[in-house]
């Protein structure tokens, strides 16, 4: 977990100080140049511990109500990370803070919520501070300041602007006798080179591994055709997806994005894939699980492995009968699926269902749609957006012109165009995300 970040300070961020200072930590408008933390909260201060770590680690911060974000998702750029205050909520109580979840999550902005308050002695690097910590999830125990810190610098140290300087500590080994034994096997120390080299190919393989836990074949049939592309921003991805068949009638299939990037990210993807169960065997008969009891399981595994750092996942789960063409759809902070019906709009397909990894109790529901022969039904991960289609100012979802172009073409068809389009686009580093397409058509 990065460590030692070097941070400066600018003007708009010191203003943003000093009027918190004078005005009792009241709210804020979001400066006009790039901030490091923006804090959202309905309280009226930040918590004195919490501003006295962002004074210690030299960071630019402002406190803005809960229905502010508004202004967090006009300049995403000016973002460094965000922290929610939800100390005694949840999402069924506080729907608003699951949408803003959601909105922070496909702006691709680090997002850290604290849920609890606990009562601990504080860490030594802030030794002025009183003895508060915060929980960054419902079933974590305590997290320090330090934690909360670690996470913050790892947020600052991905969308960081580069001409601001953010000095990031390499990970170091284990111990000295181990680095030693790694010199004397190779016979002479690594150079940065070497270093680099070396991690690359551990990426690669992780990479490789990552793809042996996707379906190595698709259950096509005389009733269903399947199509799916899977491009990575990175060796590893942040996303996994799976079509199985549950039984001769059933087939669920799925897409989730863990939010972030790279390991960290694509580690959670192998846990949703290990941790997401269809069914459960009793004795000699089995029962299949409804699509909100799949992400209500999936849910509570999540909290209950106290997941730190990246533990959020966005998710749509999908259950076809094949026979009566029903499809049930449960989500899980993730975009609307997209039914695709010939002569007709696209529509989304639209439940709601908050983000995975946050409240034990968060709630999950479900919708049944009747397909017919010809509908195709697309599952998207955000990196794929700017194919499918996105809010415009006011709100109302647009679909996009590439996929307007191709609604009435076969699945195939149609995902290999988003595809090629995709591979096409000339995007900055800072813009490339993990892009995954699930697709099915009714035959």
């Amino acid at each position: 977990m990065p460590t030692g970040c070097v941070l400066r300070k600018n003007n708009a961020g010191r203003k943003a100080i000093a009027m918190a200072k004078t005005q009792g930590q009241s709210r804020i408008e979001l400066p006009d140049s790039f901030t490091d933390v923006v804090y959202l909260s309905d309280k009226t201060e930040i918590p004195a511990e919490v501003r006295g770590l962002f004074r210690d680690k030299k960071l630019t911060f402002c406190l803005l109500p809960l229905a502010g974000y508004g202004k967090i998702r006009s300049r995403p750029d000016l973002v460094g990370a965000v922290v929610i205050d939800a100390c005694g909520t949840t999402t069924s109580e506080n729907p608003e803070l699951g949408r803003i979840l959601e909105s922070l999550e496909r702006d691709n902005i680090g997002t850290i919520v604290l849920t609890q308050r606990v009562e601990l002695p504080v860490t030594p690097s802030c030794p002025s501070l009183p003895g508060d910590t915060f929980s960054t999830g419902s079933t974590v125990e305590s997290v320090s300041l330090d934690d909360l810190w670690s996470q913050i610098s790892m947020n600052l140290a991905y969308r960081k602007p580069l001409n601001r300087g953010i000095a990031v500590k390499p990970p170091a080994m284990a111990n000295p006798s181990e680095k030693s034994r790694s010199s004397r096997v190779a016979g002479q120390p690594q150079t940065p080179d070497d270093l680099v080299d070396s991690l690359t190919e551990q990426l690669r393989l992780a990479g490789l591994v990552q793809r042996d836990f996707l379906p190595s074949h698709l259950p096509n049939s005389n009733d269903v055709r399947w199509a799916v592309t899977f491009l990575p921003a990175e060796w590893v991805s942040g996303d996994i997806y799976d079509v199985a068949r549950i039984d001769e009638q059933h087939i669920g299939f799925y897409l989730a994005d863990a939010v972030g990037h790279s390991m960290p990210a694509a580690l959670l993807t192998i846990f949703i894939k290990q941790a997401l169960a269809m069914r459960e065997t009793v004795g000699n008969t089995y029962r299949i699980f409804a699509p909100a009891e799949v992400m209500k399981n999936l849910n509570l595994r999540m909290t209950g492995q106290k997941l730190s750092g990246y533990q959020f996942a966005t998710c749509c789960y999908c259950l076809l009968n094949v026979k009566t063409r029903q499809l049930t759809v449960a989500r899980a902070g993730h975009p609307y699926p997209i039914l695709l019906r010939r002569g007709q709009p696209p529509q989304q397909i639209q439940t709601r269902g908050a983000l995975l990894g946050i409240f034990e109790n968060a709630e999950f529901l479900q919708q049944t749609v009747q397909l017919q022969a010809g509908d195709r039904i697309l599952l998207y991960s955000d990196g794929a957006e700017f194919l499918i289609g996105n809010n415009d100012k006011t709100e109302v979802f647009q679909f996009s012109e590439e996929l307007m172009a191709v609604k009435d073409a076969p699945i195939t068809d149609i995902v290999d165009r988003l595809t090629e389009l995709a591979g096409r686009r000339q995007l900055e580093p800072a813009e490339i995300d993990d892009l995954t397409i699930v697709g099915l058509e009714i035959l």
